[in-house]
């Protein structure tokens, strides 16, 4: 970890699985994304392509710390249509974040946070505030912004 103009940092390796998928129904890719969120992926996102005899594809990345693509790879080659799954190594940099729990008017809600030179950079967690506005019946964005009001006046 270093301090510095950014605020406090930590820099690690992470790994970037890909797999280019062009013939699996769309509904299947939800129930993947949550497997290998249940895995401990960091991040699982999709980008549309156009793959080779001009058919419409999607590039399905996970983000994974190291020691986890191997059931992440796995996991990929037995729930999705691939055939193979590329792997990379980077380096990454990110904020330290804490986290700290704010009272507002339709519930509790944690807050994460991090210092960013001189400036906090500070988002409530989504299933708190999802949570929150389902029960209440309000809209998600009065819990967000009750909660970075709670915050700031800390």
């Amino acid at each position: 970890m270093s301090g510095g103009i950014g605020g406090r940092k930590k820099k690690e390796l992470i790994h970037l699985l890909e797999a280019n998928i062009d013939d699996m129904p769309g509904e299947r890719f939800g129930y993947v994304m949550e497997g290998l969120f249940r895995l401990g992926a960091l991040d699982v996102y999709y980008v549309p392509i156009t793959m080779k005899k001009n058919r419409p594809g999607v590039v399905l990345s996970v983000l994974c710390r190291p020691g986890e693509e191997e059931a992440l790879t796995k996991y990929l080659l037995r729930e999705t249509t691939t055939w193979g799954v590329r792997r990379a190594v980077y380096g990454r940099t990110a904020l330290v974040t804490q986290k700290r729990r704010v009272d507002t008017p339709y519930g509790p809600v944690e807050v994460k946070f991090a210092r960013v030179g001189g400036w906090i950079k500070a988002a409530p967690e989504y299933e708190d505030c999802r949570a929150l506005a389902q029960q209440r019946g309000v809209p998600l964005d009065a819990v967000y912004r009750a909660a970075m009001r709670a915050f700031s006046e800390e």
